[in-house]
């Protein structure tokens, strides 16, 4: 497209102002902008480990599109659903500040985009950099519609750590040979555990060391001597991951597009909805051998997983001939040692280092004063077959479930947001959530012999301003596990953290409350407790659920509700007019 210019004898004189305007008060230059974007919901046939299937794409990528904003960008992301699923797209770890209506999960901010149908997602990245991720937020979706959303600082401000020479997306992700909405369709008849996947992928690809999968590598070129970082987002539907790169050491800066206190790893681990910024420093000379990237699952469950590795290469420019590929047959191939699959302690040991940056620019603003607290347990359970005369598949002939204070979360048929903002909440969600277990136990100890779970609709209200802290206490009911707890719409601060039962009386004399990590997704340690402190300054309904998709599909999630403040900019904004309706 080209660009008019007038040719009015006046022009020059006006492009003179605007040049000497521009410099004489450079904040005009450094405005933030609108990004426009458009989502086309496709299918599109693509095959991994020799199995082609058609998948529910956007813009027919797999991954999807990477969207680039800087802080203070607004965005304008069209999604139009071209396919017979029901679609919304979340934007995980963006803020939206009053503009919840742009959050994206289905049945809670919004009902879904229909075939046929389209929804602009208008919002503005406030007070936010680095990397996040968007996804797909109903049903099992986000297994092929994902990509990353990176947020890069305002104009001429640094990043508090030397410039990468190179900035490079891996997104960790899971394929199945199947059609995934099957899979959790079946799972959900039967009672049983889902089937689980074939594969893990880097960037949409499995690897070398996967069946018929050699063409489908991704490599990493890099040039000795150069600083990378590299923007890791585990998209994966049901597995935390342990990652390394063999023969390198990895600086952590960033995790949930937060900064934090640099520190040296070889392994780091990763759970789903997290990211992870880490600068990768190349060897000095070309170092005459290629490197395997490897994922592979760090397990605490009972229930069976995908138990494989994923291999990307990094592969070094030659010095003699730096456009020239060399055969990476002919040079040796290094191997990282990657943790056991259970290595409790190596996962504990890296994300105890993790702190936030806590300096003048960016400092940690941990709620100090606390005016509710809450006890979450979370776990497996059951609930009652649901088929007359038959026997389900999970245990004892029941079905799986999944609860928070021993409720399963049932989503309604319409928003939770629409029924909360015009007042019409009753028939659909009550607000009588509980603030702690109502039946207490030993939560990491012999499990009560009863596991059934009940099931409803109930949400926490906050009033505005609200200093929350929450316990997540992690359950043996069925196995202790570890649980990636994603909140939307905020970001919270980890102040403590620990194994067996949370102790109120010692436990939070403990607490960091100086420079914890701050991020939206966290890790429940299994078999332990995590505590998380936030500002309730965000008006609206907020999911709260387990990134383990499973988990979420069995009801491991609920919401909260925070009221309108006094001030205009304490209050949710109206719905737009293409609000989609249920």
């Amino acid at each position: 497209m080209g660009v008019f210019l007038p040719s009015s004898p006046a022009f020059p004189g006006v492009f003179l102002f605007l040049f000497i305007t521009l410099c004489l008060i450079p904040e005009l230059a450094l405005a933030s902008i609108t990004r426009h974007y458009k989502f086309d919901i496709v299918l599109q046939n693509v095959t991994r480990l020799c199995h082609r299937k058609s998948i529910v794409t956007v813009n027919g990528q797999f991954p999807g599109p990477r969207i680039v904003a800087r802080e203070g960008d607004r965005l304008l992301i069209k999604v139009v659903n071209h396919v017979h699923n029901n679609i919304s797209i979340h934007w995980h770890g963006i803020r939206q500040l009053q503009t919840g209506w742009a959050d994206g999960p289905a049945y809670v901010t919004q009902c879904p985009i229909q075939t046929g149908q389209s929804y602009v997602y208008n919002f503005t990245i406030a007070g936010q950099r680095g990397t996040l991720w968007w996804h797909a937020h109903i049903s099992w979706l986000r297994s092929t519609v994902y990509g990353p959303l990176i947020i890069l600082p305002k104009r001429g401000v640094p990043y508090p750590f030397s410039k990468p020479y190179k900035e490079v997306p891996l997104i960790f992700g899971e394929w199945w040979n199947v059609e995934t909405e099957a899979v959790i369709s079946q799972a959900l008849q039967t009672g049983g555990g889902p089937n689980v996947s074939d594969a893990y992928t880097i960037n949409g690809l499995p690897g070398p060391l996967y069946n018929c999968s050699v063409k489908d590598t991704f490599k990493l070129k890099v040039k000795a001597g150069k600083t990378y970082l590299l923007r890791l987002i585990n998209a994966a539907l049901n597995d935390e991951l342990f990652f390394s790169i063999a023969n390198h050491s990895l600086t952590v800066v960033e995790v949930d597009a937060v900064y934090v206190k640099p520190f040296e790893t070889n392994t780091l681990v990763i759970a789903p909805g997290q990211t992870t910024n880490v600068v990768l420093n190349t060897k000095a000379k070309f170092p005459n051998a290629t490197f395997f990237m490897a994922a592979r699952p760090y397990v605490t469950g009972l229930g069976t997983f995908d138990n494989s590795t994923v291999a990307g290469i990094l592969e070094y420019e030659s010095d003699e001939f730096p456009h020239k590929t060399l055969s990476i047959r002919k040079l040796p191939l290094f191997k990282p040692l990657l943790p056991p699959l259970n290595d409790t302690s190596s996962a504990t040991n890296f994300t105890s280092k993790l702190r936030s940056l806590a300096s003048a620019q960016f400092p940690a603003n941990v709620p100090q004063k606390v005016d509710k607290r809450f006890f979450f347990t979370v776990g497996l359970g059951t609930i009652p077959c649901q088929h007359n005369n038959q026997t389900c598949q999970g245990p004892n002939g029941t079905m799986f479930s999944a609860s928070v204070n021993n409720i399963s979360f049932a989503l309604p048929s319409t928003a939770l947001l629409q029924a909360h903002f015009f007042g019409q909440s009753k028939g659909v969600y009550s607000p009588d959530f509980p603030t702690s277990p109502i039946f207490p136990f030993n939560y990491t100890g012999t499990p009560p012999n009863n596991t059934m779970v009940s099931n409803g609709t109930k949400l926490v209200v906050l009033p505005f301003n609200t200093s929350v802290e929450l316990v997540i206490q992690d359950t043996s009911i069925l196995g202790a596990e570890s649980h990636p707890l994603h909140l939307h719409g905020f970001n919270f601060f980890v102040v403590g953290q620990g194994f067996g039962n949370f102790d109120p009386n010692n436990d939070p004399a403990k607490f960091n409350l100086v420079d914890p990590v701050e991020r939206n997704t966290v890790g429940i340690p299994s078999g332990g407790w995590v505590a998380i402190r936030f500002l309730a300054d965000n008006p609206g309904v907020w999911f709260m659920h387990c990134h383990l998709e499973v988990h979420t599909s069995w009801g491991l999630r609920m919401a909260w509700v925070v009221l309108d403040g006094k001030l205009p900019n304490q209050k949710l904004l109206p719905p737009p007019a293409d609000l989609p309706k249920c």
